[in-house]
């Protein structure tokens, strides 16, 4: 993995965008694109060419695991790192989602202040495990 400087993150509720936009260009200092949708994430990936996917689990149309699955089709992204952001974290969940370049869920509500520290941390625990 490479250095984390740019993240697309996924979010079908206007208001989570909002926050987490905030939260990680203001806070943590990062490049973010944005997607309401797996669809639209497809579209903007490949131009935008982030470090990191930041999606939500359960969205209309494509679901995150299925966008993340979709995306890691084009070449390029077979590997990319990918973070959960979900309502329903329980330990059965967890498990059914985490994968080989899945390095984390962060439960919602999440803190802003605190979003970016908290992807930071499963970041560098991925660079760790990748090790």
């Amino acid at each position: 993995m490479s250095d984390l400087n740019k993240i697309l993150h996924v979010e079908d509720e206007d208001d989570i965008r909002e926050i987490a936009n905030m939260a990680l260009e203001l806070i943590g200092g990062f490049q973010v694109a944005q997607a309401e949708l797996g669809s639209v994430a497809l579209d903007i990936v490949e131009g935008f060419a982030p470090d990191l996917l930041l999606c939500d689990v359960q969205m209309p149309g494509m679901t995150g695991p299925e966008t993340i699955e979709a995306i890691r089709k084009i070449p390029g992204y077979e590997t990319i790192p990918a973070i959960y952001m979900t309502a329903k974290v329980g330990e059965s969940d967890k498990g059914s989602l985490m994968g080989p370049y899945e390095l984390g869920l962060i439960a919602k509500p999440f803190d802003p202040t605190t979003l970016a520290t908290q992807i930071r941390e499963l970041w560098a625990q991925g660079l760790a495990n990748a090790a």
